[in-house]
């Protein structure tokens, strides 16, 4: 059918240039006779140009057809595989060799496949976290709210023998509520920093005069601990922008921590540098080695290095997670450092704050 086509289209264009361009014969032809013998000469004269003119387009036009069924059958597959995913096969990948095009839109639905994966671990991650999240508040308000109840009650229904007892079960009920206000108040900063939309209010500040004055608001306590908080200014006088409050919080909760941890330490030694752009900061006390395996869940909420959850020794459990939210929200980044000699809170902040 192909070829008889071309054979048609070859005739054609023969016919067509013999009009426009006729041969020098061709006013001698007076019969019908005479074109049929004209004609057959044509042929004769032309018939391999058409032979090999049919030939070319028969194989180009089969070639189309076969490549466009092969497109078809990749199409098919791929939305077989599609389907497949589909169906909850997540951790399938389509394989298979394509070219051009087509290899594109396989490595752009993989592409898509794995983002999707990626997102719906996530939402998962996100809601694992919520359950824990209530989990723990919940535990740690339950625990004091228990006591208070269990105080008050015994206030209410008199089992007490003197005032005495009065005045000791209300100041054990004040402090279980004392507890659960910190735990409230850092949950709520918690909450806050963790949303990158926090404004901050930037101030210029001397880090030096900032970080002695952090250190005399614990000279009591230290005292108490008998350790010494001493600041060392590599590059002085250091120049800073930040939100005053909030890297106060900073500070204070690394200086806490290393107060209610560092059992045993002798000193707190916080060192500053300038490199770069960026101010270099280290917290550093020489009380117990905190755990390889603790490390790296020590910026995590609600963690404590004591298996226990008691907030006597072991606070809320957010005042690192806070600290490591504030120290974002500030272009930096805190990790931390522990040997038998030294533990480390080791922290980079920009000097200047680049605007949105």
């Amino acid at each position: 059918m192909t070829i008889m086509y071309f054979l048609l289209m070859g005739f054609y264009l023969i016919f067509n240039q013999t009009v426009h361009s006729p041969p020098e014969f061709l006013p001698q032809v007076h019969s019908l006779w005479d074109v049929i013998l004209f004609i057959d000469f044509i042929i004769m004269e032309y018939r391999l140009v058409m032979f090999l003119t049919a030939f070319v387009f028969s194989v180009l036009f089969t070639w189309w057809r076969l490549f466009r069924r092969y497109k078809q059958m990749q199409l098919r597959h791929i939305l077989d595989e599609l389907h497949y995913i589909a169906s909850g096969n997540f951790d399938h990948r389509i394989e298979a060799k394509f070219h051009g095009d087509m290899y594109d839109v396989v490595n752009s639905i993989n592409t898509l496949v794995e983002s999707t994966v990626e997102a719906m671990e996530e939402e998962r991650k996100i809601e694992q976290s919520k359950d824990e999240l209530i989990t723990n508040v919940s535990h740690d308000i339950r625990t004091p709210l228990t006591s208070i109840i269990g105080y008050l009650g015994l206030i209410a229904d008199k089992q007490y023998s003197s005032y005495d007892d009065v005045e000791r079960y209300i100041n054990i009920a004040y402090g279980k509520a004392l507890q659960m206000k910190v735990l409230v108040d850092d949950l709520f900063e918690y909450t806050k920093v963790r949303q990158t939309s926090t404004p901050l209010h930037y101030t210029k500040i001397n880090l030096g005069n900032f970080l002695e004055q952090m250190a005399a608001e614990f000279e009591l306590e230290s005292a108490k601990k008998e350790m010494d908080i001493e600041v060392i200014m590599e590059s002085d006088p250091l120049m800073i922008e930040v939100d005053v409050d909030k890297i106060a919080r900073v500070f204070s909760n690394l200086i806490s921590n290393a107060l209610k941890y560092g059992k045993g330490g002798t000193w707190i030694k916080i060192a500053v540098d300038k490199v770069g752009s960026e101010a270099l900061i280290s917290v550093n006390n020489n009380g117990p080695k905190i755990p390889e395996e603790a490390l790296e869940e020590l910026f995590g909420r609600f963690y404590r290095v004591e298996s226990s959850r008691s907030q006597q020794t072991g606070g809320t459990g957010l005042g690192l997670a806070i600290t490591q939210s504030i120290v974002a929200l500030h272009g930096g980044y805190i990790y931390a450092e522990s040997t038998d000699a030294v533990t480390k809170f080791v922290m980079r902040l920009p000097l200047e704050q680049i605007p949105n």
